[in-house]
């Protein structure tokens, strides 16, 4: 990452050609972030506990059909319509671009996820529980949120400022690609790479310049910091 670079804005990129529909990514983000688990019965009610989603759409005529799978998480809009309409302001924008959510301001009125286009905030209906043995391997770094509360996906914020303490102790700059999501390091094809927007040579900055970018529900004029490279093309993002 270059020391010119003072001002951080998070981004991320994720590559569609490469993206496989494992759900790696979703399995490493409910455990990094300590996401409850709800159980069928509940899920079908509609009270899923996820912060990142893997859609699934087909394309093509019968019998010549391929699955095109979409990642879906928080955007972090610069423009979130989900900030204004919280009378509390637990919804909030940082300094670095993240949509932000302090869990102990939230009084669940739900009016963010009815403003969100995206369907990314989740309501914790319940207390969370984890079965045996999965309550031994809650993240100390993460909260456990209480009921009551809105949640939804944070690019694993604890990692970000994990980075920057341990550049800051060694007097560096943050170095391109330092900071890993739990998904994007965990994708096994690679397919989503996170950094910073504001470095014109970051791997993330060089990608969502590509002319095969897109941006979702981007005539609402969210101004997503998450930029999806439409199927077909050739680059490198390893």
């Amino acid at each position: 990452m270059s020391e010119a670079t003072d001002q951080l804005r998070w981004g991320m990129v994720i590559d569609l050609d490469r993206c496989t529909g494992c759900g790696a990514c979703v399995t490493a983000c409910q455990a990094e972030n300590n996401v409850a688990l709800v159980g069928k019965e509940e899920f079908g009610k509609g009270r899923n506990l996820h912060w990142l989603r893997v859609e699934r759409y087909w394309e093509g005529e019968f019998p010549h059909v391929r699955a095109r799978f979409v990642p879906m998480l928080c955007q972090h809009c610069a423009d979130a319509p989900c900030e204004p309409v919280c009378p509390v302001y637990a919804s909030y924008h940082n300094p670095e671009g993240l949509n932000g959510q302090v869990y102990n301001r939230c009084v669940g009125t739900r009016y963010c996820a009815n403003n969100c286009p995206y369907a990314v905030r989740v309501f914790n209906f319940f207390n969370p529980e984890w079965p045996q043995p999965l309550d031994q391997q809650l993240n100390p770094d993460v909260t456990v949120r209480s009921r009551g509360v809105m949640e939804k996906c944070t690019f694993c914020i604890q990692r970000i400022r994990g980075a920057k303490e341990s550049a800051k102790l060694e007097g560096r700059p943050l170095r391109d690609g330092e900071v890993q999501p739990a998904c994007a390091q965990t994708c096994p094809p690679g397919a989503i790479i996170f950094g910073n927007l504001n470095d014109p040579d970051s791997q993330v900055a060089r990608l969502a310049r590509s002319p095969r970018r897109l941006r979702l529900l981007e005539d609402l004029g969210t101004e997503p910091s998450v930029v999806y490279l439409k199927g077909g093309g050739h680059e490198h993002v390893g």
